[in-house]
C-alpha cells in the first residue's frame, strides 16, 4: 500500500457487515461513501456488501478489504488477527442491545413459555441480534441448546419476518433494523411486540487494515467523528439510525471481550458454528 506523504488516487473497499440485505445496505450506506469521497478527493471509497455473515467474516479473515464496519464480535476477532485496528465506532451504545420479538397473539408471556418453540436469528456470529438475546434467555431459565429450536435465517429482516409469517415463534434482532423495517411495514408494530431486551455493549466498530496509510485513517476518523456537526452529515447519520460516530481504539472493546468469554463458557462457541 502507499505510504508516501501524498496519496495517489486509490480505491479502498469499505465493507459494512450485513446489518441489512445487500440492496438495503447500499441504499443506506452508499451516501456515507459519497461523503468520504467528496471530502477526500485523493482516495475513493467503495461500499462492499456481503450476502451473509459467513462471507463477511471470511473477508475479514482474509484481510481482503482495507476498511470495515464490523459488529463488535467481528471487531474483536479482527483485532485478534493482527490485520486490523480500531480507529472509530458507531455511537449510541444504548441502541446496541438485542431485542426479542413475538406476535401479540402468541400467548407468550414469560421466557420459559418459549420451551419447545422456534426462535429465529440472523446468524450465529451476530452479537446484538443473536448472542446477546441467547445469553438473556439463558439468564432467564432457558437451555439454548436443548429447550428451543434455533434457526439462523441470514439477515435481520428475515429474522423479523419469520415471526410475522409464523415460521418462528420468536425472533431476535436489534433496534435499528426493527425500526427501519417497521417504518416501511406498519403492520409489523400492529402484529408484533418487543417482548424482551438485553443490556447494551459498545456499538459497531470501524477498523482499518494495518497497511492503510495512517494519514488516510486520520482523515477518515476526523470526518466521521465530526459528521454530526454539519447538516449534510446529520442527514446521512439519520438515514442509518445513528446520532454520531465516535473516536475509539482497540481497548474500547474490552467489555465485548468479557461478554464473549462468558458466552463461550455458558452458551456455545460461535467460531464452531
Amino acid at each position: 500500500m502507499l505510504d508516501s506523504p501524498s496519496l495517489k488516487q486509490t480505491e479502498y473497499a469499505f465493507a459494512v457487515h450485513p446489518l441489512h440485505n445487500p440492496s438495503r445496505l447500499f441504499e443506506l450506506f452508499n451516501p456515507l461513501m459519497e461523503y468520504l469521497n467528496a471530502h477526500i478527493p485523493e482516495a475513493r471509497f467503495r461500499l462492499e456488501a456481503s450476502r451473509d455473515y459467513s462471507s463477511y467474516d471470511q473477508k475479514l479473515a482474509d484481510a481482503s478489504v482495507e476498511f470495515a464496519l464490523p459488529n463488535p464480535y467481528q471487531t474483536v476477532t479482527a483485532i485478534k488477527s493482527g490485520h486490523y485496528r480500531v480507529f472509530a465506532k458507531m455511537g449510541d451504545d444504548h441502541n446496541f442491545r438485542g431485542i426479542i420479538l413475538v406476535r401479540k397473539d402468541s400467548g407468550i408471556r414469560k421466557v420459559t413459555d418459549l420451551k419447545g418453540k422456534t426462535i429465529s436469528y440472523p446468524a450465529p456470529t451476530a452479537l446484538a441480534a443473536t448472542m446477546m438475546p441467547q445469553y438473556y434467555l439463558y439468564q432467564h431459565g432457558l437451555n439454548i441448546k436443548t429447550d428451543v429450536n434455533n434457526i439462523y435465517v441470514g439477515s435481520q429482516e428475515s429474522s423479523i419476518m419469520n415471526v410475522l409469517h409464523g415460521e418462528s415463534d420468536a425472533g431476535a434482532t436489534w433496534p435499528p433494523p426493527w425500526e427501519l423495517l417497521a417504518q416501511e411495514n406498519p403492520e409489523l408494530k400492529d402484529k408484533l411486540e418487543v417482548k424482551w431486551q438485553t443490556d447494551s455493549l459498545p456499538n459497531n466498530g470501524l477498523i482499518a487494515r494495518s497497511d492503510v496509510p495512517q494519514r488516510l485513517i486520520t482523515q477518515v476518523q476526523r470526518l466521521l467523528s465530526e459528521m454530526h456537526t454539519t447538516p449534510q452529515g446529520r442527514e446521512i447519520l439519520q438515514t442509518i439510525y445513528l446520532s454520531r460516530f465516535e473516536i475509539a481504539d482497540d481497548a474500547t472493546y474490552q467489555p465485548v471481550k468479557d461478554f464473549l468469554e462468558n458466552f463461550r463458557q455458558k452458551i456455545r462457541i460461535p467460531e464452531e458454528e
